[in-house]
């Protein structure tokens, strides 16, 4: 439920009062971005900064409770992404915003480096195509060490050759998404949480939001959504940052045209922790050769020190709108799924001990692309592609999304809102 108003967002407040009736009240309002995740909240707080009278609809209780808050925490250097992509300009710019980001307000956060290594023969050449590929993203410092020099940085690990990036890093995510909540509503902007956006529609060239309270979605349980939205909200400026169900939510916006929005896949990972352990394996990240639909089962250290390793990858189809919608996936992490952690990560670290890893958690990619098809990109979408004022799309948010979140409110703000 909204919370506190301010401005153009008071009469949304007042609505909000009258959700449970079964009528539709019809209120305007000037910019509302829907989900907050990261990204949403990155746009959120810039949008506040520059005046903007910002209302942000969340469907959980809280902020950043899907992909935002399972996922790696790591701060990406760029190097993974095509030349002149979306994602390698939004990460290379991002991460500068968000190092900056943090250092300014004493959010914790380690620019730790990266080892990217090969562990046999056939690998060595994708290594030299990663540095070439980084370098022209325009990430500084890369360096090729061969495996004896790899291994005296870190004594556990066992390669043939590795690929340093000094500048990648970790952040506390949580820390961060509080920050931009906080600033945001310091900018007087308002949170309604408990909301679900469940569709839309054009009428003239405004799009019109169909809004409900969330347990009211959810106590409908039988897979469908409402024939009669609770509210609807009339923005000037609308941001579909919904994460895993943008693309669905985008199709329920009945007049824009379906052709202009991509399909939607979905692949799990799952996290194990490392146990029994004083004394991490490894000072830096640890990751693998790049695998179809995501970077290989890799290390990462939290902030307090605990060695994580994952993701892997898991499609999974059969997901309907509500369960989209609610967030309802299986985030399950069987401890039999270690089985298959174990020869993985033995590639590069061949003392890993039977036993030694426990279950962690699991998040869900929003992916544009299936199995074995070429790696998309982000997509953000205006009105030059769509045709409707007012409204941008993103869609296929995955990794690096988070640190790539501040560049693509940056983005948004300086093309389309200004």
């Amino acid at each position: 439920m909204l919370r506190r108003s301010t401005g153009g967002a008071r009469g949304a407040l007042k609505a909000a009062g009258k959700l449970a009736r079964s009528f539709a009240t019809v209120e305007k309002a000037d910019c509302v971005v829907i989900g907050a995740g990261v990204v949403g909240l990155a746009v959120a707080q810039r949008l506040a900064l520059c005046g903007r009278d910002v209302l942000v609809l969340e469907s959980a209780p809280t902020f950043g409770t899907g992909t935002s808050s399972r996922n790696s925490e790591v701060i990406h250097a760029g190097i993974y992404y095509p030349p002149d992509s979306l994602k390698a300009a939004f990460c290379v710019r991002g991460r500068e915003l968000l190092y900056e980001y943090c250092s300014e307000r004493g959010i914790p956060h380690w620019q730790i480096g990266k080892l990217i290594v090969a562990t046999g023969p056939s690998e060595v050449p994708k290594l030299s195509s990663l540095m070439d590929r980084g370098a022209r993203n325009g990430v500084d410092d890369l360096r090729m060490m061969d495996g004896p020099e790899a291994m005296r940085m870190e004594p556990e690990l066992q390669c043939l050759k590795a690929l340093f990036s000094p500048v990648s890093g970790i952040v506390d995510s949580h820390s961060l998404m509080l920050s931009l909540v906080g600033e945001a509503e310091n900018h007087r902007a308002t949170f309604s949480y408990n909301t679900t956006v469940v569709g839309g529609h054009l009428e003239g060239n405004s799009m019109h939001l169909h809004v409900c309270e969330t347990k009211n979605l959810d106590e409908n349980g039988n897979g469908q959504f409402p024939l009669q939205p609770e509210l609807v909200l009339v923005p000037k400026v609308v941001v579909n940052s919904a994460g895993l169900s943008a693309p669905l939510l985008a199709k329920r916006f009945h007049g824009l045209n379906d052709q202009v929005i991509p399909p939607a896949y979905f692949a799990r990972g799952h996290y194990f922790t490392l146990a029994n352990t004083k004394n991490p394996p490894f000072r830096h990240l640890i990751y693998p050769i790049p695998e179809d639909g995501g970077l290989g089962v890799h290390v990462t250290l939290d902030l307090n020190g605990q060695v994580k390793f994952g993701p892997d990858v898991e499609w999974i189809d059969g997901v309907d709108n509500v369960s989209s919608f609610l967030n309802r996936f299986d985030y399950s992490v069987s401890a039999s799924h270690a089985e298959r952690f174990y020869p993985a990560i033995r590639k590069y670290y061949p003392n890993l001990k039977d036993g030694s890893l426990e279950p962690g958690y699991s998040g869900i990619r929003p992916k544009l692309s299936a199995l074995q098809q070429l790696a998309s990109d982000f997509v953000v979408q205006g009105e030059e592609i769509h045709g409707v004022p007012g409204l941008v799309n993103l869609f296929g948010i995955e990794s690096p999304g988070l640190t790539s979140s501040m560049a693509i409110a940056e983005h948004i703000v300086a093309k389309y809102l200004t």
